[in-house]
């Protein structure tokens, strides 16, 4: 992607979008510290200031502002949590599949929005990275879930005894979701970013839409931060290979040991597969 030079000026819309989603998203959960009420004040003050600051954009811009806009705020209406009933599933697979198709109808034929999977040439660095990405996974997972936060694994709602089809549910909606994830946060909310902004700032401000997001889905205590970096990583290794595989696999990697540490929390003696 050509680099972008942004004025100061044109950060505010993005500061209002990034403030309300961080406060409108994660409603079921006290961001900040800060009393419901307050936060739906100010993540409507923030909503009010994208909409003005929006006025004074170019209407191209403003039609790239609006595709990232609009599916957060289904997002922030959305009931985003781990429950493993088929209708509440069935309800976030048809919200998640119309956050990826709305921007990618809206911006059709702008060259913004690309589902490639792989690149034009193998760099090794990227092998390298999602080889490393095993053990730093397991590392930051084991840190995060069973050190820092060993109370987040209880976001998952199990059954007191183990059931094959709850397990499966588990494991394909860790892993669902993980793939939703990169072909939102990166392949979409990073790509429109990255033609409004210069690289730094739209990784930046993606990491923002992505920690929000999954704070709202599980991951509270520390997770803010491990999902941050985690977000900021994604952005860069998708910036250098303009491609799905690597940011997919690594996320499939996290899952993997994420889908292990809450059955062996619930389940400490489950002598299965999954088994850590």
């Amino acid at each position: 992607m050509p680099e972008t030079r942004s004025e100061p000026s044109s950060l505010l819309p993005l500061l209002c979008l990034l403030a309300a989603t961080f406060l409108l998203v994660p409603l079921g959960r006290n961001v900040l510290f800060l009393p419901l009420a307050v936060r739906l004040s100010l993540g409507l003050l923030a909503s009010l200031g994208f909409v003005y600051f929006l006025q004074k954009e170019a209407p191209d811009r403003r039609l790239k502002y609006l595709a990232l806009a609009i599916p957060l705020a289904i997002l922030a209406l959305a009931p985003i949590d781990t429950g493993l009933g088929f209708a509440h599933i069935l309800t976030l697979v048809i919200i998640f599949s119309a956050v990826l198709v709305i921007p990618y109808l809206l911006l059709e034929g702008k060259n913004i929005i690309s589902y490639k999977l792989f690149p034009e040439r193998l760099d090794p660095l990227d092998l390298i990275y999602t080889l490393v990405s095993i053990p730093l996974a397991w590392g930051a997972l084991t840190l995060y879930l069973k050190i820092m936060s060993p109370e987040v694994p209880y976001n998952w709602v199990l059954s007191p005894e183990p059931e094959g089809l709850e397990l499966f549910k588990l494991f394909m909606g860790i892993n669902g979701v993980g793939i939703w994830d990169e072909l939102f946060f990166v392949n979409t909310s990073y790509a429109i970013l990255r033609s409004l902004f210069p690289y730094r700032t739209a990784n930046l401000a993606q990491s923002v839409i992505y920690m929000s997001i999954l704070y709202d889905m599980a991951f509270s205590g520390w997770g803010p931060l491990f999902v941050y970096i985690l977000a900021l990583t994604q952005g860069a290794m998708y910036e250098r290979s303009k491609a799905l595989i690597w940011v997919l696999l690594v996320h499939l990697i996290v899952d993997y040991f994420l889908f292990q540490i809450i059955v062996s929390t619930y389940y400490p003696d489950l002598s299965v597969w999954w088994h850590p």
